[in-house]
């Protein structure tokens, strides 16, 4: 990772007050770090709906885009997409422009937050991969009636979140990481991460490692949430667990995160803009807070982060001077005396001691297009999906005879991934949407550099063509002996 921009002996850090209650908990948390003395020099940039009104699609301007790159940090209050207007997510720019593939989420019981999960001594990390899997957003309307979105997973991609959930491990002084993946059904995609997994453990042999099943894990989270320490996931399997790990120990309110690349951070609250308290001087900063914490951890700030964390810990324990949503009387003050409090509270220590942290080193990945040959690869048929309103019978011999006398054979159709051609004798309800595997009758080999199978390919297709609408093909390949490809459910 980069260094960081400086000045004498401070950092420099990219402040977004963002929108809603954005700007007064980026104060609170400003006037707190202050006041701890924390060297930190802030550059305050603009990000959000102001942004999109302005007819900017993004929400991010090129001058906040510029000062993050030359400081390397930012802490980011939340920012709204507003409905109507505007385009996509400033949040999801932000993580898409800098490639901040690890997004940290800790979760940890706090004092004086009283939940059903009190008393279990929580203590965990979510490590979400941030930039692949669905999120990619790829997405068609195969049909009028059928969406596709690509699930794209990298090995590079694995491996990256994989490396920064050991490397977190061992900053943190934790003993165990978890992988879970959804690898019993989607053997290609989240078995990657498995494998991938699998491959980079035995480097960290100081730690523990093991595999769950995502919806195992989740079943787990609430049956036994102190038994997991760190939990490595996919995108969008750790956008799900992580808000619910955040639910054991208060909710989003109070949870922060970070998100990391290999040349920028930001640190953030996870929880909304509450547009319905916003300029009301209600808001609770311990979120933001908390991730300025992290931030403070990450330029190797350890005392002023240890001596902000504390004070905010014995705040929240001693339930003096807190805001109505952390108030067990269900009402409380505003956001200027709780920070008041946590300032009256720089120096003390609490029953909760804080953890013993390290720098956390991530690798840096090389400027290229990842690619690994394989030793071989061929071409072994091809599916092609198409729209039809014929029944499964009716298609399967209208495409029979589409592949007769070309270098291909009919293997079978699916509707939405079951096998419905040949009959397999089961109840599928069926759309106008099916995929047609068509394997060569001899393999074909290939390489990078050849367009070897481009032309029996082209002459199944234009012949497909003549008789049906189709939408996309997807070439069935064998890497150094292996099936590339999944098969349908039922396909014998």
């Amino acid at each position: 990772m980069n260094a960081y921009a400086t000045n004498a002996s401070k950092t420099k850090v990219t402040a977004l007050p963002g929108d809603g209650i954005g700007p007064e908990v980026m104060q609170a948390t400003m006037t707190i770090l202050k006041a701890a003395n924390a060297p930190i020099e802030w550059e305050t940039a603009e990000a959000g709906a102001e942004v999109f009104k302005k007819g900017l699609v993004t929400g991010v301007p090129r001058e906040t885009l510029d000062s993050i790159a030359r400081n390397g940090l930012a802490l980011k209050s939340p920012l709204e997409t507003p409905v109507g207007y505007g385009g996509k997510s400033a949040n999801v720019t932000l993580r898409k422009h800098f490639e901040l593939y690890a997004n940290i989420r800790p979760v940890r019981e706090l004092p004086g937050v009283t939940t059903p999960f009190s008393g279990r001594g929580i203590d965990m990390v979510i490590v979400r991969e941030n930039v692949e899997d669905v999120y990619a957003g790829i997405e068609h309307m195969q049909t009028t009636t059928v969406a596709q979105c690509l699930k794209l997973m990298t090995a590079p991609g694995c491996e990256r979140i994989i490396r920064a959930a050991f490397g977190l491990a061992r900053a943190e002084g934790r003993h165990k990481v978890t992988t879970a993946t959804k690898a019993n059904i989607m053997k290609l995609t989240e078995g990657l991460m498995k494998r991938v997994s699998e491959k980079v453990a035995p480097e960290f042999a100081d730690l523990k490692s093991d595999h769950i099943i995502i919806d195992n894990c989740a079943h787990q989270l609430v049956i036994a949430p102190e038994k997991f320490d760190v939990i490595v996931t996919s995108n969008m399997n750790g956008d799900i667990i992580s808000d619910l790990a955040a639910g054991l120990v208060g909710g989003l309110g109070i949870a922060p995160s970070s998100n990391l690349g290999d040349r920028a951070a930001i640190f953030e609250a996870v929880h909304g803009s509450a547009p319905d308290i916003a300029g009301k001087g209600l808001a609770n900063p311990t979120a933001l807070l908390s991730a300025a914490i992290m931030l403070l951890r990450h330029i190797s700030a350890f005392e002023v982060a240890e001596k902000v964390e504390q004070a905010l810990f014995i705040t929240l324990a001693e339930g003096k001077n807190l805001t109505g949503d952390l108030s067990p009387r269900g009402h409380g003050v505003g956001t200027a005396a709780f920070t008041d409090q946590v300032i009256a509270n720089l120096g003390r220590t609490s029953n909760l001691p804080s953890r013993h942290y390290k720098k956390l080193e991530l690798k840096s990945w090389p400027e290229l297009t990842a690619h690994m040959e394989p030793g071989t690869r061929e071409l072994v048929g091809i599916d092609v999906f198409l729209e039809t309103d014929l029944g499964a019978e009716d298609l399967g011999k209208a495409l029979e005879e589409v592949a007769q006398d070309t270098p291909f054979r009919l293997n079978g159709i699916s509707n939405r991934g079951v096998q419905v051609y040949p009959s397999t004798g089961g109840q599928t309800f069926l759309v106008d949407h099916f995929a047609a595997r068509f394997m060569l009758k001899a393999p074909i080999p290939l390489s990078q550099s050849t367009a070897s199978g481009q032309p029996e390919i082209s002459y199944l297709v234009q012949r497909i063509g003549a008789k049906f609408t189709w939408m996309h093909i997807e070439k069935l390949q064998r890497f150094d002996g292996k099936d590339a490809f999944e098969r349908p459910q039922g396909e014998g």
